[in-house]
């Protein structure tokens, strides 16, 4: 009896002025290859973020979307939303 456990990339979504990343991911626990369990996991990510511990995948899109013009906008709004 084998049980295993791995976790998906279920979707990867960008969204907003400033890009965010939204990125669904799924815990799915299998016994014998039969699955018997899945729970869904959300997190996003903002172009001032590591994204180093990031599945490849999810870098791929960060990188490919956070232009040096979309990190400066971020970074003005945190600072206007800071006065």
């Amino acid at each position: 009896m084998a049980i295993t456990k791995t976790i998906e990339i279920a979707k990867i979504e960008v969204v907003g002025e400033h890009k965010a990343v939204q990125v669904a991911s799924d815990t799915v626990i299998k016994e014998d290859d039969v699955e018997i369990s899945r729970s869904r996991h959300r997190h996003v990510l903002h172009p001032d973020m590591d994204i180093s511990s990031e599945n490849a995948e999810v870098q791929a899109v960060a990188n490919a979307v956070w232009t040096d013009a979309v990190k400066t906008a971020w970074k003005d709004n945190l600072i206007a939303s800071k006065s």
